[in-house]
């Protein structure tokens, strides 16, 4: 491998994060102060059964391992472009454990998802009946007093507010963060756009916070980050990163994307496993497979000819018709059900 390569691919955790060689002078960061990087269990919801089977099982192909490099040295985004259940947002997780890059800060992109989503979410309503309730308790001539000043209290907003996963990832943390930004291609025409310009900057402002410290000697407000409730400093209201996070864009190739986008990012993509990927993948999740689960690879490879079919929809029906006791045939009429056409038009009525 590249000496400068720090992903391996083989699943086993390591520190080869500390030997990524030093940035790009253009790419090069210096927030701070520095953050230690959260332990794997900080984020409860980061560690689901699920995405840690699939960290553990995941099966890296040597194109994967080559490009994941790739970004991790650029410092630049990996869009991960391929057809559904050929283990894109998998890779993300999978990076991270090797790494140890902590729980991965996840993004789940829809129609009506904003930049401001991912950065940080602030609620003024909740302020304003905090604000209410306190000056309830408080004298007439407290009032009047706070009136007079006239100006927002940093500890007032940072109350109400929350960092939302691309926000927490670019923290200054003395190691990359991962984060997953999941099915990209669902949002509308300017996120991409929107987003490219903070990972290119690998800073953001939050107003509210940077107001708030025009008029207070407390430049430093405490804000919760995603996934924790321990929190962190934000200094006049600007986030810069210290290191780059490993970021994974997936898209499911619904949309074209600009190009001044995609010349920003490493593009990686995936294509559907051949017969040795698969046993390679169903050894992985369910150990080494047998006569039965090899004649069920084959009519998984012949049935994905007519139609789009996922990788999960082959481990389902090899789990269940393992532990079903039904006879051979019955097993593959059980097989066929577990199998649907993920397009209703590859056939008449999507089965």
């Amino acid at each position: 491998m590249p000496h400068w390569s720090v992903y391996t691919g083989k699943n086993e955790p390591h520190d080869g994060i500390d030997h990524l060689p030093v940035p790009p002078p253009w790419r090069a960061f210096d927030g701070g102060p520095a953050l230690p990087p959260p332990d794997d269990g900080d984020d409860a919801t980061a560690v689901s059964p699920d995405r840690v089977h699939r960290a553990k099982s995941y099966v890296a192909t040597p194109e994967s391992v080559r490009l994941v490099n790739a970004a991790l040295c650029l410092r630049r985004p990996l869009l991960v472009t391929g057809p559904p259940g050929t283990g894109k947002s998998s890779l993300a997780y999978a990076v991270a454990r090797e790494l140890r890059l902590g729980p991965v800060l996840r993004w789940n992109i829809t129609s009506r998802s904003s930049l401001s989503d991912g950065l940080y979410q602030y609620d003024p309503l909740s302020r304003l009946y905090a604000a209410r309730e306190r000056q309830d308790r408080q004298d007439r001539q407290d009032r009047q007093d706070r009136l007079r000043q006239d100006r927002p209290a940093a500890g007032d907003v940072e109350d109400h507010l929350r960092l939302g996963p691309l926000g927490t990832a670019l923290l200054p943390y003395d190691r990359p963060r991962a984060l997953l930004v999941d099915e990209v291609d669902k949002s509308d025409l300017d996120l991409p756009n929107d987003l490219l310009n903070v990972l290119e900057e690998g800073q953001y402002e939050i107003p509210e916070l940077v107001r708030a410290a025009r008029h207070s000697d407390d430049t430093a407000a405490e804000v919760l980050a995603d996934g924790t409730d321990t929190p962190v400093a934000v200094r006049r209201g600007r986030v810069r990163c210290r290191a780059f996070p490993f970021v994974v864009l997936t898209s499911n190739g619904e949309r074209e994307f600009p190009p001044a986008f995609l010349r920003r990012c490493v593009r990686l993509k995936l294509r559907r496993p051949d017969r040795d990927q698969l046993t390679d993948i169903v050894r992985a999740h369910l150990d080494t497979p047998d006569a039965a689960a090899d004649r069920l690879i084959t009519r998984f490879l012949e049935r994905a000819n007519g139609g789009e079919l996922a990788t999960d929809q082959l481990l389902n029906a090899l789990y269940l018709t393992g532990v079903s006791g039904l006879d051979a045939e019955s097993r593959d009429d059980l097989a066929e059900q577990l199998m649907p056409y993920l397009s209703a038009t590859a056939d008449g009525d999507g089965f």
